[in-house]
């Protein structure tokens, strides 16, 4: 069976998505990894007996050096994909040349790149909204999209329900994802 780690940052609710979803099925999930020691995706992770490492960045001069780090712990694991599910920390060709990543973003590639994109799209006049399953590569959320969804929005529209909108997209299109490229990798 194939193997992956998540790499999240704060709640976990992509992170528990997957483990619902693909964990034990599709893929194994063998390392939660997080830079956040008080993420709460940690709990979720160990709750579902998964291996959690927290490496946080604050420990490092540089990001290749923070990046480096990370390379050498995933790949100690014998990965075949890395999905970034909220993680909340820009790699750099130390880890893009090295590892095969996937990341989920909140928004409407390639509109909204970076932090802040859920708010940036609610706020935004654009008629859609969603969310892509892009592959990582050294430019900031410029990798080839993998899967895609939008949504009508609504005019009158609270943050609060345009966010469980977007959240509910990418749990279903990021197990997607992953299952079809571990798929592409029999």
């Amino acid at each position: 069976m194939k193997r992956i780690a998540v790499l999240f940052s704060g709640e976990g609710g992509n992170l528990q998505n997957l483990i619902e979803t693909v964990h034990g099925n599709t893929c194994h999930i063998v390392c939660a990894l997080t830079d956040n020691p008080n993420a709460n995706g940690i709990i979720k992770a160990k709750h579902a007996g998964i291996d959690v490492r927290v490496l946080e960045h604050r420990h490092f001069k540089t990001r290749e050096a923070f990046d480096q780090h990370l390379v050498a712990i995933l790949q100690s694991y014998c990965i075949d994909l890395c999905v970034m599910a909220g993680f909340m920390r820009i790699v750099t060709p130390v880890f893009t040349s090295q590892l095969k990543a996937i990341n989920i973003h909140p928004s409407l590639l390639p509109r909204f790149k970076g932090a802040h994109a859920l708010e940036r799209s609610f706020y935004s006049a654009d008629p859609l909204a969603g969310a892509t399953v892009h592959h990582v590569t050294e430019e900031l959320d410029g990798g080839a999209v993998i899967l895609q969804q939008a949504f009508q929005r609504d005019t009158d529209e609270s943050f609060q329900s345009f966010h469980k909108k977007i959240r509910a997209i990418e749990y279903e299109i990021l197990p997607k994802a992953i299952i079809g490229l571990l798929n592409d990798l029999k």
